[in-house]
């Protein structure tokens, strides 16, 4: 049957579809990592924020196909996970740029939609790499353009779409060797192609529930992404914050009874830089938006009126907020909430004034370590659970400082990262720390007298000054890097590569100590978690130092999952 419109019903089917196919497919999607280590995550990833996108579209009451878009792609976008889910996320970010004001989409519509989200896609990566998510979508938006061309059935050109993307998908091998030498295809790539699947489906009448297969109710879905009550604020007294109203206003700029001034930027811009701080004023020629912490939000309404009326008010008592706050959080959490899916807080040394400094990291002991060395705040996750956008953003927000630096301390954390970078009203920055002792080190490089800049500067600087190793155990056969690599062996991975394998924890992480030292090696941090104890990481620390007797060796207590050992040399 041919069909040549997809109404806003159709569309809010299709996300729910693929909501849906990504959660029960997730652990599939995580078993095609590269490396056999338990942490596999691109699965959880991408189908944690379909998820949201689908909340989004589900709560969004709009008739039209471009605003459900809209909807769709600002989901995705706070809910995006890794970096899986942040290119997702940039795909129907062009998606919904192309579809903006559309009631219906034509097939021309759908093409012109995957063509704008392969473009934004392969912009929002530094370094786009063939043989991943990147060429399943362009393949797949190239074969919806070529059919388009052709015809005005949306369900053939969505066919189209969709056969391409599986094709592209088997070719990821060929054209990304450590896929082909694994013996895996590209694990986003069949995320995305689980996606247009899904879309297929729902456009050729295809009920996936006749399988027998489970799907999730919108309430179950929206439970996959909920966060713990647990707040990212840490234990800050209320009456430590300076400015206690956060307020925000739209003024209509000419409009209404009290004008009495022509707007000036910079006029209009003095005056509430002496009121508050975290000061955000953004104008056009008709509207200007103000968000500002101060103790006197009256001020704000009434300098806003003698430019124009007020669109909209709103204003926060950050005082009772803290203290709501800091009284759930004393309340015992729910015990079957994961504390991987939470933001936590630690006690800060000293409050937070200009600068705070958030840390992603997993683990009591890690985050007492990270709170020793001056972090304020800690987003739980990491290794086996990749914080989304909103986490971070959340986490910025409820700091009140005047600007923010992030330690990621995983490479698939640092486009959520960068987004979340984006989205927040104060100046924030990445330092681009790929490991948890990149992050040790790189806190050494901060000064709270310098600027943003130069701290982003200086404490990226340390991070080539230490060798990351982490030794975890083989959730699978595989051979990679020469290495013949059995189920449950221990695995000793430096800098992101597999340097040794082998059947005794302790020996192993030995072993890639050793490969780890140079003629420069002076201290070593061993970090122990799940499966190791004191006395294995003593046992580890006799035998470097028999390789070394002149080194420093520091034993702590990290309590992060999945790896029983970080070691750090510098």
């Amino acid at each position: 049957m041919k069909v040549t419109e997809i109404t806003n019903t159709e569309f809010t089917a299709m996300v729910q579809a693929a909501a849906t196919k990504l959660n029960k497919n997730a652990d599939f999607i995580n078993s095609l990592n590269v490396f056999p280590v338990p942490d596999g995550d691109t699965g959880t990833n991408m189908s944690l924020s379909m998820a949201s996108g689908y909340k989004y579209v589900n709560k969004d009451t709009s008739q039209t196909v471009g605003d459900l878009s809209g909807a769709l792609a600002k989901g995705l976008l706070m809910g995006a996970r890794g970096n899986s889910g942040v290119i997702l996320s940039q795909i129907f970010r062009g998606f919904s740029k192309s579809t903006e004001g559309k009631q219906t989409l034509s097939a021309q519509d759908i093409s012109d939609a995957f063509i704008a989200g392969t473009e934004i896609a392969y912009k929002s990566v530094m370094k786009p790499t063939e043989g991943t998510i990147l060429t399943v979508v362009r393949m797949a938006a190239s074969a919806g353009k070529k059919t388009a061309a052709t015809t005005n059935d949306v369900v053939a050109v969505m066919d189209a779409i969709y056969e391409a993307s599986k094709s592209a998908l088997e070719k990821t091998p060929d054209l990304l060797p450590v896929l082909k030498q694994v013996g895996v295809v590209d694990s986003g790539g069949q995320g995305l192609v689980f996606v247009l699947e899904a879309f297929d489906d729902v456009l050729n009448g295809r009920d996936e529930s006749e399988s027998g297969d489970y799907q999730p109710n919108d309430a179950e879905m929206n439970q996959m992404i909920k966060v713990a009550d647990q707040s990212v604020q840490s234990k800050l007294n209320p009456e430590d914050i300076v400015y206690g109203y956060c307020t925000q206003i739209m003024v209509r700029i000419g409009k209404g009874r009290e004008v009495d001034h022509q707007f000036d930027y910079q006029t209009f811009y003095d005056y509430l830089a002496k009121l508050g701080d975290s000061l955000l004023v953004i104008n056009d020629d008709d509207i200007v938006k103000v968000h500002v912490h101060t103790e006197h939000p009256g001020k704000v309404l009434a300098w806003g009126q003698e430019f124009g009326d007020l669109a909209t008010v709103k204003v926060d008592n950050m005082r009772l907020q803290q203290e709501t706050i800091i009284e759930n959080d004393d309340e015992t959490p729910d015990q079957d909430d994961s504390p991987i899916q939470r933001a936590e807080s630690i006690s800060t040394q000293q409050p937070v004034s200009d600068t705070a400094i958030i840390s992603v990291s997993s683990g009591k002991g890690l985050n007492e370590l990270f709170q020793s060395l001056g972090v304020n705040y800690i987003v739980s996750g990491g290794q086996t659970m990749n914080p989304s956008t909103e986490d971070i953003v959340n986490a910025i927000k409820n700091t009140n400082a005047k600007q923010a630096i992030v330690l990621p301390n995983n490479k698939n954390i640092f486009l959520a990262a960068e987004q979340a970078a984006e989205v927040v009203d104060i100046p924030t920055v990445i330092v681009h720390s790929k490991t948890i002792s990149q992050g040790i080190t790189a806190m050494l490089g901060f000064n709270p007298e310098n600027s943003l800049e130069d701290n982003q500067k200086a404490m990226e600087d340390n991070l080539p000054t230490v060798k990351s190793g982490q030794v975890t155990t083989a959730i699978r056969d595989t051979k990679i890097n020469n290495l013949e690599i059995k189920k449950d062996q221990f695995m000793g991975i430096v800098d992101g590569d597999i340097s040794t394998v082998g059947d005794d924890l302790v020996e192993t992480a030995i072993q890639m100590v050793q490969k780890m030292l140079d003629e420069d090696s002076e201290a070593i941090t061993i970090i122990y978690g799940d499966g190791a104890d004191q006395a294995l990481a003593e046992k580890v620390q006799d035998g470097i130092l028999k390789l070394d007797d002149e080194l420093e060796v520091e034993i702590h207590e990290g309590d992060q999952p999945v790896y029983p050992f970080l070691i750090s040399v510098e």
